[in-house]
């Protein structure tokens, strides 16, 4: 990428996420300065600049495709590879990939070829959470006119263990490691358009039901087209939520910029060891994936492991002990 001195944290976030020429961006402030609103604006007009086809791409395009004739080999030799070759003749159909799912394919072979992804596993207990969800769920209802869904502890417990393992919120700028100290937390979200990461702001300020009302304010315009570039930029952590269809357990992969990913699974009864006695209970395993260049095995097992503490302790986690 290009030099970005002389710009602020905000617009030096968004050129490096992007790999933007700021040169190539015209700035808006004062004195010619590059505010966020144009990096935002140059991003947007970049998407929307469809290429035309040209006539010949166009003509190529609706002639039928024929096979192209395979040489003939000579006696005792053997015909020369004309390429990959359909192997068989069952139907098929094709349609050109959206935008959107190339733009999510480029982002995550990237994140593979840079990043030194490790996974951690554990499982957590889901009887207080449930319990907790099931007494108060009706009263949630009435008083904050949002349901009371698992995202929101989780959300909750991923800031708690945030800011128990600092490092966790950090990322790798050149030859620099920086650390967050706000909490904007990414929640993946699957759309018929194919999967999107909006994300919560400050959710280290708001409440439960601020959680969930913001989740599903995001959902919903997730599934309407209508998140904002700003909706999905800035994550310092994201939540996946793989359980929703079915998943026991995965590895999920990073969202830049953020060097940590939370995967949760399906919540399943298992025979589980509780004070030497054998007890059912409902389990669900948890994954985080990381950037081991920044975070050590020790604060990776750690971070997880509270995030485990506080989804089966939640009465702590939302007194704040």
């Amino acid at each position: 990428a290009a030099a970005v001195g002389g710009l602020s944290p905000a617009v030096q976030r968004l050129v490096l996420e992007h790999d933007l020429d700021p040169s190539a961006i015209e700035g808006t402030g004062k004195d010619g300065r590059i505010t966020k609103e144009d990096v935002l604006r140059h991003l947007s007009e970049a998407e929307s600049d469809d290429t035309p086809e040209r006539p010949a791409e166009r003509d190529a395009a609706a002639a039928p495709s024929r096979p192209e004739p395979r040489p003939s080999a000579e006696p005792g030799k053997k015909a020369p590879d004309s390429g990959p070759r359909p192997v068989s003749d069952q139907p098929q159909s094709r349609e050109k990939m959206s935008r959107l799912r190339m733009r999510v394919a480029e982002r995550l072979t990237e994140v593979q070829q840079t990043a030194a992804i490790l996974t951690t596993f554990n499982e957590a207990d889901m009887s207080r959470v449930m319990a907790l969800r099931s007494e108060f769920k009706e009263t949630f209802k009435k008083k904050h006119d949002v349901g009371l869904g698992f995202m929101s502890f989780f959300v909750k417990a991923a800031v708690d263990a945030l800011k128990t393992v600092p490092k966790v919120n950090a990322f790798i700028d050149g030859d620099e490691i920086v650390t967050n100290h706000y909490y904007d937390i990414g929640v993946a979200v699957s759309t018929e358009h194919g999967l999107v990461v909006p994300v919560v702001r400050g959710a280290d300020r708001l409440s439960m039901a601020e959680v969930e009302r913001e989740i599903g304010t995001l959902a919903e315009k997730a599934q309407n087209r209508q998140l904002e570039l700003s909706d999905l930029t800035g994550a310092v952590f994201t939540i996946s939520n793989g359980g929703v269809f079915g998943s026991m357990m995965s590895t999920p992969i990073l969202n830049p910029p953020g060097s940590a990913i939370l995967g949760m699974h399906a919540i399943t009864k298992r025979a589980v060891v509780v004070d030497d006695e054998i007890v059912i209970r409902p389990m669900m395993y948890l994954a985080v994936s990381y950037d081991h260049r920044v975070i050590d095995g020790r604060e990776a097992v750690t971070f997880l492991k509270r995030i485990k503490e506080c989804i089966e302790n939640p009465e702590r986690m939302l007194l704040e002990i």
